[in-house]
């Protein structure tokens, strides 16, 4: 689901750049839990003694700048997997295998990389997009600047989570919780900036870490945040 999602989304704010990383967020946070949530418990674990046996990347996404400008249409006529389809979206879509990953190229010489599940991974997959760029003849710049720019994660901390109990005891200014609408509650991480989904079912996906660290000490704060509430629940 999110090698599908993250594309159509990045690829929507691309195209149309207007209205705002809230609106952004809330639109990729329901197409990435579409098939997530309810699924069961893949390991019964808590919090405690800071935990992070079920944390788990979902996805890894880079963008950056490779070279000054990209000939779209002759891209997408000399490599193989590379798709171009401008009214639908105004950047090629080349897709690889091995590792697994897409990458989304425009012509300003822009590219966002997705779908990836490690940094090892990311490395590789760069080196090959890189690569049948070149042999397609689009110069290169000498030092290409892409950089991690979010990390997706799920974590599960096995049991259940009141979430209106959760809503009474953090500050509103920090979440959104609307049951009708969506059956999430979004909590935002002011420091490390990270963005926790929380479900009922113990079901949490963490979003906007640019590494691993990030991730964990925002889960550190999640924890510290919702303890009282899950002590309440024994």
């Amino acid at each position: 689901i999110l090698s599908a999602a993250v594309p159509n989304l990045i690829a929507r704010r691309e195209a149309e750049n207007k209205g705002g990383k809230d609106a952004w967020f809330k639109g990729f946070i329901r197409e990435l839990t579409r098939k997530y949530y309810g699924l069961p418990h893949s390991i019964n674990i808590n919090m405690d003694g800071n935990a992070y046996s079920s944390l788990k990347i979902e996805n890894i996404v880079a963008s950056g700048v490779i070279a000054d400008e990209i000939d779209l249409a002759e891209i997408s006529s000399k490599i193989e997997g590379c798709e171009l389809n401008t009214k639908r979206f105004p950047g090629a879509v080349y897709r690889i295998d091995e590792p697994r990953m897409a990458s989304l190229i425009f012509s300003s010489g822009k590219v966002v990389l997705t779908g990836i599940r490690n940094e090892e991974s990311l490395g590789e997959g760069l080196n090959k997009v890189l690569s049948s760029l070149k042999e397609a003849g689009v110069n290169i710049l000498p030092v290409p600047k892409v950089a991690v720019t979010n990390i997706v994660c799920s974590y599960d901390i096995g049991r259940f989570i009141n979430l209106n109990r959760v809503v009474a005891k953090l500050s509103l200014e920090a979440i959104e919780y609307e049951p009708e609408q969506f059956p999430g509650l979004v909590y935002r991480i002011k420091d490390p900036k990270i963005v926790a989904l929380l479900f009922s079912s113990g079901k949490i996906i963490l979003t906007g870490g640019k590494n691993l660290t990030d991730v964990k000490k925002g889960l550190d704060v999640l924890e510290a945040s919702i303890k009282d509430v899950l002590a309440e629940q024994k």
